[in-house]
């Protein structure tokens, strides 16, 4: 495993935390929060923003506007069915989904929810850490590369996790500075 390989797939897995950072609510609207409502549209599921065009009129209202005016009803049964917690209205040819403030309360869970979203992200680039370990390890010793190589690698390769590691821990301070903020 190259050295660039390794970067890059822990570049992936800060970009996977920040996405998953997106589909927690802060009390503004967000269409990204609706990034994980799968519609069942003709059998099998479908992600909601490949069926609607999802905008946000004012910091309080998300509009679902459906490319196919019949999954209107479907599109509004998966929402209200779906982990995101909001209550969709449909006037026939829009959903609209309103955002209520949150409360210190409901903040604090939206917070846990960002640390732990933030520690999968970090286990994750630990597990390339210890991928790339693993095979530095093995080529030392099949001597393809010296020992001192070795522990270069291997030392270049703690850099990187501690590197995206900060990163992620930088995304969620300010995933909790955005959520606390009213």
């Amino acid at each position: 495993m190259k050295l660039a390989e390794v970067e890059q797939t822990m570049q992936k897995a800060v970009e996977a935390t920040q996405r998953a950072f997106n589909t927690i609510r802060t009390g503004r609207a967000n269409a990204s929060l609706l990034d994980r409502v799968m519609v069942e549209y003709y059998g099998s599921p479908t992600p909601l923003k490949s069926l609607a065009n999802i905008s946000t009129p004012d910091a309080s209202t998300l509009l679902v506007q459906p490319f196919d005016p019949s999954s209107l009803s479907l599109i509004e049964r998966s929402i209200s069915l779906s982990d995101v917690g909001l209550v969709p209205n449909n006037d026939g040819k829009v959903v609209r989904l309103n955002i209520p403030a949150l409360t210190s309360e409901r903040r604090k869970e939206f917070v846990k929810l960002a640390a732990k979203y933030a520690e999968e992200g970090k286990v994750s680039v630990r597990n390339v850490r210890r991928d790339a370990i693993d095979s530095i390890r093995k080529q030392e010793k099949n001597s393809d590369i010296s020992e001192d190589e070795s522990r270069d690698l291997q030392d270049q390769v703690q850099s990187l996790t501690d590197k995206y590691t900060a990163k992620i821990d930088q995304a969620l301070a300010d995933k909790e500075k955005d959520i606390m903020t009213v």
